[in-house]
């Protein structure tokens, strides 16, 4: 029966089921511009094939989504590159440094060098040249464990158990399979964008980033950021809980209890080093900077550092950096016109240092209030500290100097604090650290502000934007690293989160997000959060937190 398939505006009718990249003109084959397309509203592999009525719009490199489906490509090809040159070496991907990828070798004899490179990067280079088809195969549960165990992919095996679907979608290319909980795209030859460097002990993949206009961003070495990163795998090994398979055996054999309390007692530890270090400088720092990006949970790290300060004889005092907004009509504007409270022109910095100085030195200072309905600064509070109260400040320009220029570099002790998670599905899909704050954040502005999780996803690419040009850029200051991730997060986010997702309408321009996230958390067993306690960084999220007055 006939269809109507609307591209670009202009409707045409098609007779029979026919495949997306067949809608696509010879010039655009040819070329392999396009990665995906969406078919009303949702996601599709070009091999998809249409036979209803249906809106499509083809993605390229300047779709996020198209980008994802790009990078579970090259994952894919990497470890059939792997497969072909070392057969018996198994490989693991994390999310690292410099918006990159890097590639593990997990037998503790093999050592990554430039012959393992050189093969490597000439397998990589004859699979795409070949331009091999990936084709999309459906098998049930029990066929698909019985590929794991031929494969030994005893990580995928071990999350089979807890998908809620009777089938599994694998790929084929050539005799390779392999599943990568996404669609990828038609053929190895889309996969010619990429660069693959040693980067002891293992190697470094980059590709292409949507919010680099489809290009591959320059890379930028962060070895405090990096050091985080294997402490938290170092540490997750350790708890076994280092894969969503793994999180859930915990939550099955230990129990909600000892799995919280567990990931609390780190959390604990790290507290404990950070005051001591602070306290062995105590005569030097004036200034404790806090930053983070957007749902790190800077808020609560705050109180709790302060707590464990004043267990130490250490009385600091708290200033919000937002109270230094200038007047709404003098704040910078942004792309979209409207004032630009994130950029760091938008603070009275002048005055800012003013009151620090003057309160490192003694006096008495009236600090200001930003009254956010009036749009300006207002009278806060007369304040006065002695020679051994430190000042905590908190907000996403803490760690820029410009912020602080009459403050010495001496007198400031910074913390970067995020999530940094190094969980994975398996060992060939990890799980994006952006998307766990985004959980964090649609979690926490439904419970605080009402707001639906349509308003939370609007703002997250400006959100990213922000991140990017004014947190990132200064994270490798920092004087100690705080990893706010706790491993029974999601567990327990999952409860809240997933009602929002799933709310989200078909039409909706954020559908597909939804989805990508509805098909991670899926996974997860649901851990209840009667035993989170209420001083958990955790509780800034979901709500019952002791500091909510403070």
């Amino acid at each position: 029966m006939p269809f109507n398939v609307k591209i670009k505006g202009i409707t045409s009718e098609i007779e029979k089921k026919t495949s997306l990249l067949s809608l696509l003109s010879e010039q655009d084959r040819k070329a392999k511009r396009f990665i995906a397309a969406k078919v009303n509203n949702r996601v599709r592999d070009l091999d998809y094939e249409v036979y209803y009525d249906a809106d499509i719009e083809f993605l390229d490199c300047s779709s996020i989504e198209a980008m994802k489906i790009y990078e579970a490509s090259l994952r894919y090809l990497v470890a059939m590159a792997f497969h072909n040159v070392y057969p018996d070496l198994p490989i693991r991907f994390a999310y690292n440094v410099s918006r990159s990828i890097s590639i593990h070798l997990l037998d503790p004899k093999a050592k990554a060098n430039t012959n393992m490179y050189i093969r490597i990067s000439q397998e990589l280079e004859r699979l795409v040249e070949q331009d091999l088809p990936f084709e999309r195969i459906v098998v049930p549960n029990e066929e698909a464990e019985r590929i794991y165990d031929r494969c030994n992919f005893e990580d995928k095996k071990a999350l089979l158990r807890y998908r809620p679907e009777k089938t599994v979608h694998f790929y084929r290319c050539g005799d390779y399979l392999n599943y990568m909980y996404s669609h990828l795209v038609p053929s190895t030859g889309y996969l010619k964008e990429y660069k693959l460097r040693l980067y002891a002990p293992g190697f470094m993949l980059q590709y292409p980033r949507a919010e680099c206009g489809g290009k591959i961003p320059e890379f930028e070495d962060a070895p405090t950021f990096m050091r985080t990163l294997k402490e938290s795998h170092d540490w997750a090994k350790i708890i076994s809980a280092d894969t969503v398979g793994k999180i859930n055996r915990k939550i099955e054999t230990a129990g909600p209890v000892e799995f919280i309390n567990l990931c609390e007692a780190r959390h604990n530890r790290m507290l404990c080093e950070l005051g001591q270090l602070i306290e062995d400088d105590i005569d030097d720092v004036r200034l404790i900077c806090i930053a983070g990006p957007s749902s790190s949970g800077k808020t609560t790290f705050a109180n709790r550092l302060r707590i464990e300060l004043l267990s130490r004889g250490i009385s600091p005092i708290r200033i919000s950096i937002d109270d230094y907004y200038l007047p709404r009509e003098e704040a910078p504007l942004g792309p979209d016109g409207k004032p630009d409270l994130e950029n760091i022109e938008a603070l009275d910095i002048e005055r800012f240092n003013e009151d620090m100085l003057a309160l490192i030195s003694g006096d008495e200072v009236d600090l200001p209030r930003f009254d956010f309905t009036l749009g300006k600064q207002v009278f806060g509070r007369r304040l006065r500290i002695d020679a051994t109260q430190p000042i905590i400040i908190e907000g996403i320009h803490a760690l820029n100097d410009a912020l602080t220029p009459s403050i010495p570099k001496s007198d400031k002790f910074k913390i970067f604090i995020s999530p940094q998670a190094q969980i994975n599905l398996d060992d060939h899909n990890p799980v994006s650290l952006t998307d766990l704050r985004l959980l964090r954040r649609l979690v926490r502005d439904r419970k605080f502000r009402n707001a639906p999780a349509e308003e939370t996803f609007s703002m997250w690419p400006s959100v990213r934007a922000g991140e990017f040009r004014w947190i990132y850029a200064h994270q490798e200051k920092a004087d100690f690293v705080y990893n706010s991730y706790l491993p029974y997060e999601l567990p327990v986010m999952k409860k809240y989160a997933m009602p929002l997702l799933l709310a989200i309408d078909k039409e909706s321009p954020h559908f597909m997000v939804a989805q990508r996230l509805i098909r991670m958390l899926k996974y997860f067993l649901d851990l209840e959060d009667d035993w989170v306690p209420s001083n958990s960084l955790m509780r800034e999220f979901i709500g019952g937190s002791c500091y909510k007055d403070v």
